[in-house]
């Protein structure tokens, strides 16, 4: 069963209002907390009989380190004019056109972007989101192939905390923040899960087989364990 969203609250840490979102899941035995580096706040998880009273004791519990975790989070990168998005790893300056037609592109290091300016950030969250979707697939069936497989499907998500992910059906899931990242970390996240289109799991024969998909492993590791919480702020 997936996990069922609340509705969001705010509420103070540490004299700070702070968003906290809710979640609800069968497969949770406690109340858990962590942060949401895209949004900015916290999310709790609750099982199917906590309450919310009982999650907020929890979040006051640890209120201190809830306050610091939020306070090192990187700036958040908002797609507004003049603000450098990195694609594929390289930035690239969102440029507003309002009298153009076109929704939005990326053209010679820009994202150009048209219409009214209420509508740029949707618009350039769509943008990327097709550009991942085009190109994380395609990377997605050219391993596939390598490996004699074949995914049922690829999805694009707005994922907070897993690059990819692989489910029982052969379903593949991407989060779109990962057309921001350099070629090779899309690589290895790319390799990683289809390799668990035949090893569910993380034993010896599976890292043989992503390390046959792709020899980014260690850099791309290494890159998303100090970069991934800044990419999670894109957006």
């Amino acid at each position: 069963m997936s996990p069922e969203e609340l509705s969001p609250e705010l509420v103070p840490v540490q004299g700070a209002l702070t968003a906290v979102a809710f979640r609800r899941s069968a497969r949770a035995k406690r109340i858990s907390l962590r942060i949401d580096p895209a949004a900015g706040g916290i999310l709790i998880t609750l099982p199917m009989r906590a309450s919310r009273r009982a999650g907020l004791a929890l979040l006051q519990a640890h209120e201190g380190w809830a306050a610091e975790k939020l306070a090192a989070l990187p700036q958040a990168l908002r797609f507004s004019p003049g603000a450098a998005v990195p694609v594929h790893g390289v930035p690239h300056v969102i440029g507003h056109v309002p009298g153009a037609r076109g929704g939005a592109w990326i053209e010679d290091g820009r994202i150009l972007v048209t219409g009214e300016p209420e509508f740029l950030a949707r618009r350039v969250t769509d943008c990327l989101k097709g550009l991942a979707r085009q190109h994380l697939t395609a990377m997605a069936a050219e391993k596939a192939q390598a490996a004699a497989l074949k995914p049922k499907t690829v999805r694009i998500k707005d994922t907070r905390t897993r690059w990819g992910s692989c489910a029982p059906d052969g379903t593949l899931a991407f989060c779109w923040r990962l057309i921001c990242a350099p070629g090779f970390v899309q690589d290895y996240v790319v390799a990683h899960e289809t390799a668990h289109l035949r090893h569910m799991n993380h034993g010896p024969h599976f890292w043989a087989l992503t390390e046959t998909l792709t020899p980014h492993r260690g850099e791309a590791s290494e890159w998303l364990t100090l970069n991934g919480m800044e990419l999670l702020r894109i957006g």
